[in-house]
């Protein structure tokens, strides 16, 4: 059923600054409560902004049609046909996924890592391949990842994904998509396909193990994040791009941590393949990173039992 914009008004103290939980390319975030006392994101969209009404209408059609665990939820909706729009979803208790790689308050530890990274390559493969439609989320990012209350991940932010024909493996058209993050021909060309969100997630995945965003200004000019990783994997300068956190463990535990982060980055490579046709599909993501989590336990849980 559909909320009135004065029972969301209410949930979000009029929408003031105090319950703002983040700005978004077409509209802004507030936490809300409903008079039922369930606690919801609301998403109002700022139509004054070219795309405003089309993201909103793109939103509805991809969340109200699709239903998976690592996809976020629509509760309802609000709109009138002038000047207010706004999804209700559930919250996310725990923030994003950008908030815990860089907050210095915050820490994930290889496996809560690896964890949030097969949920995400899960809802992909889902978008991909689990409609009569395939969907193309095109903004894949750390800020669009939001996890819960148990650090499960949930895919947001599908207010400009693509759908795709039956017919149609890709489509051709301007792109919103966020710089660092899209594939070339995506970048170049506008052509969009699931491909194209391999790619991001490729680099989404070297982001998450380096905790280098593909913005930072160490990447200029033929320097990219895919570079330096490419680069450092195949000399002996793992440790240097790998983020420190994560191999501050002594012994048999870092080389089984050092041999998990390798892995795990050689998908990373495998999905940003220049050529889409060189790329994993999501279905082969997923089965790579459960194996890698699988080995990397078995060998923690040697080591422990050998140390005991």
């Amino acid at each position: 059923k559909r909320i009135s914009y004065h029972e969301l008004h209410r949930a979000t103290d009029g929408f003031s600054r105090s319950k703002l939980l983040g700005n978004g390319s077409y509209g802004s975030v507030y936490h809300g409560t409903l008079s039922d006392g369930i606690t919801v994101a609301v998403k109002v969209f700022n139509l004054e902004l070219e795309g405003a009404f089309k993201s909103f209408d793109v939103e509805c059609e991809v969340l109200r049609n699709t239903r998976h665990r690592n996809l976020i939820k629509i509760i309802s909706s609000c709109s009138n046909d002038l000047d207010f729009k706004a999804l209700v979803l559930e919250f996310m208790p725990n923030g994003s996924l950008d908030k815990w790689l860089y907050s210095n308050n915050h820490f994930l530890d290889i496996v809560q890592r690896l964890n949030i990274m097969i949920d995400v390559a899960s809802a992909l493969e889902y978008l991909h391949h689990g409609n009569e439609t395939p969907i193309v989320h095109c903004d894949l990012k750390p800020c669009n990842v939001l996890l819960d209350e148990d650090m499960v991940a949930h895919l947001s932010d599908v207010g400009i994904a693509k759908l795709l024909c039956n017919e149609d493996s890709m489509i051709q058209t301007i792109t919103m998509a966020t710089v660092g993050y899209m594939a070339p021909e995506y970048g170049i060309d506008g052509i969009v396909s699931t491909k194209g969100d391999v790619y991001s997630f490729g680099i989404l995945l070297m982001e998450t193990v380096t905790r280098k965003k593909p913005t930072d200004e160490m990447f200029t000019g033929e320097r990219s994040l895919k570079s330096w990783v490419k680069e450092s994997i195949s000399s002996t300068l793992l440790n240097q791009v790998v983020d420190m956190n994560l191999l501050s463990t002594n012994g048999r535990e870092h080389s089984a941590a050092n041999n998990c982060t390798l892995s795990i980055l050689q998908v990373a490579l495998e999905c940003s393949a220049e050529s889409p046709d060189e790329r994993l599909n999501t279905k082969e993501i997923v089965t790579k990173l459960e194996k890698i989590k699988t080995k990397f336990l078995k060998n923690t849980k040697r080591v422990r039992q050998r140390l005991t």
